[in-house]
């Protein structure tokens, strides 16, 4: 089916999106969080830095990347609410995607504005990480929800589907929010204890001594391996749920491959002792399993409805 337009600028609105989280994960990761010092919007004072360093021209230029995500995503939500009729699905994820892109604005704000950027640690710094974690996960599938029905898919109906499998569902995106969670943990962790070796590493990790972000960092390959079987089933039982389902069958069939394909991608990540290429790769797989895991879900919540209030 050919696209419209709208539909290939909600899709390259999504993939903008996911290129932005991961220029922040290379200025998380080489430590330029404090490239502007503790100044928002202004960059330390002014509105263009002179004579910048390298983290100064890391972190300005993700300040750029975001402020025009925001005017895209704006502009997205414009022509939704221009161009579909009340009460259609897609003007709410519309919506919620403008929402969210403000609240991802915000605690970018506050992480700055805090301090808690670079190599500094504070009690506060694992809860910003998660939130903005959060919140970067509920934008994405926002976005992705408002490019699905963009492109003609149908509105989700939540009161056709049994108590069972809502739960089931509702079991994997909490999973996978609570693994998002505790891998931007152990990033944080690895940025700012970094190991010479492996040894070392799981040395730090075992060690009464150690940071409590260290003695958790464990947790999230176990958690990950634990929730990736329970999403490669769930995937395999929507599908044979719904047989008939191409489109199920499509994004069950990414969302297997891509779960498969991180568990290689984390293990190597872990062995290599977290370089910045494999951190950007391994969340790269993770967003990707995120938004395959969303239209998955759609394509099972939207069973049998039409896609209807196109102007």
């Amino acid at each position: 089916m050919k696209l419209s337009k709208l539909a290939k600028f909600a899709w390259f609105t999504l993939s903008y999106n996911v290129l932005v989280i991961l220029w922040g994960v290379f200025l998380r990761a080489s430590k330029s969080g404090d490239g502007c010092g503790q100044h928002w919007l202004t960059c330390h004072g002014e509105v263009i830095p002179t004579a910048p360093q390298l983290k100064t021209v890391i972190e300005f230029s993700h300040r750029i990347m975001s402020g025009i995500d925001f005017f895209v995503v704006l502009i997205l939500m414009i022509v939704v609410l221009v161009k579909f009729k009340r009460p259609h699905q897609i003007r709410v994820f519309a919506i919620f995607s403008f929402l969210f892109i403000i609240t991802e604005a915000l605690i970018g704000a506050g992480l700055v504005l805090t301090g808690n950027t670079a190599e500094t640690l504070s009690n506060a710094r694992p809860f910003w990480a998660i939130g903005h974690l959060i919140n970067t996960f509920i934008l994405l599938a926002s976005l992705s929800m408002t490019g699905w029905l963009a492109s003609g898919g149908r509105t989700l109906k939540f009161d056709s589907v049994d108590r069972k499998t809502l739960i089931l569902l509702a079991l994997g995106a909490v999973g996978m929010l609570l693994i998002g969670s505790s891998g931007v943990l152990a990033a944080l962790s690895s940025m700012l204890f970094p190991a010479n070796s492996l040894i070392e590493g799981f040395r730090q990790d075992f060690s009464s001594t150690s940071h409590m972000l260290l003695r958790l960092r464990i947790a999230h390959p176990i958690l990950s391996v634990l929730l990736g079987v329970y999403l490669l089933f769930l995937a395999a039982w929507l599908k044979k749920q719904d047989a008939e389902n191409s489109t199920l069958s499509r994004f069950s069939n990414f969302l297997t491959a891509l779960i498969i394909l991180q568990f290689a991608f984390g293990a190597l990540t872990v062995f290599t002792l977290a370089p910045i290429l494999m951190q950007i790769g391994h969340l790269l797989l993770a967003d990707a399993i995120w938004v395959s895991y969303v239209l998955m879900s759609a394509s099972y919540l939207s069973r049998n409805q039409r896609n209807r209030y196109l102007s």
